[in-house]
């Protein structure tokens, strides 16, 4: 049987020498292609967890915490493939014209 402990939701996300350094790059704007990339991808697939399985049959207190967690990586996820052009189109105010 799995090592149930590993996959508790309030447990920190496990992270490399790289990670921590693409996150902090990221955070002082001096990150390069890949450590973006990298930044993001630990944020949405380790630290919060977003595409786990969010359910906890023996804690609805575990299930609630780790959908808080997904909800931040979804949320990523999703600013990621919101088209622009559409929200752009959104937030030009009323009177201006082309």
């Amino acid at each position: 049987m799995a090592d149930k402990k590993k996959h508790e939701p309030y447990l920190p996300p496990k992270y490399e020498y790289a990670d921590a350094a693409a996150v902090q790059a990221l955070l002082r704007g001096e990150a390069n292609a890949i450590q973006q990339k990298r930044a993001l991808d630990w944020i949405i697939v380790q630290a919060a967890r977003t595409y786990d399985l969010h359910y906890h049959p023996d804690s609805s207190r575990d299930t609630d915490f780790a959908l808080g967690r997904a909800f931040v990586g979804m949320e990523l996820v999703k600013m990621t493939k919101l088209d622009l052009a559409v929200l752009m189109e959104k937030e030009r105010p009323n009177n201006e014209t082309d």
